[in-house]
């Protein structure tokens, strides 16, 4: 009896353990987000550049279209958005931005200095759309669909890989499908 009152925490720190160190050696940037298939979250923000114009998913309907969820104190960003300056440049794709948490005339200036690859910007300054959209931190890219529907998610920086190898592809089988 004195055995099985050691063994059992014994064996319930051991189960802890291994699950503990199962989840911690996963990469973050793989785990599936639950809205992917899912309609893209609603929202209608002021835009960054004019704050009595607004954006909402629902003026992309028909598009296929990024959302960049960015801001000027997010390092990560700075390193991706010459990426997203060059994805802007083959044209045919809508980017739009989501300035996460920041100061307006900030981002205004940081897109004057760095470039800008969206063709509009949403402003959240509060970061309550972004909760909306399961934003753990920025960057964060999606892909929507013609019907509003998420079909693709990254977490972090879209490096030239990823930009190559899924982001590209994805789009030009979304473009094909019907509205």
């Amino acid at each position: 009896m004195k055995n099985l009152k050691f063994i059992m925490p014994l064996a319930i720190f051991m189960a802890l353990a291994v699950v503990l160190y199962n989840g911690l050696g996963k990469d973050p940037k793989l785990v599936p987000s639950p809205l992917i298939g899912k309609a893209a979250p609603a929202f209608t923000l002021s835009t960054l550049q004019d704050p009595d114009k607004t954006i909402s998913p629902a003026d992309m309907k028909g598009q296929v279209w990024l959302l960049n969820i960015w801001a000027t104190w997010c390092v990560t960003c700075k390193a991706e958005h010459e990426v997203l300056n060059i994805l802007a440049q083959r044209g045919g794709l809508k980017i739009v931005g989501l300035n996460y948490k920041d100061e307006r005339a900030a981002a205004i200036r940081w897109l004057k200095q760095e470039g800008n690859p969206y063709q509009v910007n949403a402003f959240d300054k509060d970061g309550r759309v972004g909760i909306d959209w399961g934003v753990t931190g920025t960057p964060e890219t999606f892909i929507i669909d013609k019907k509003g529907v998420i079909r693709f998610k990254q977490i972090g920086a879209v490096g030239v890989d990823v930009a190559r190898d899924q982001i590209i592809p994805l789009i030009k089988q979304l473009e094909a499908e019907p509205a």
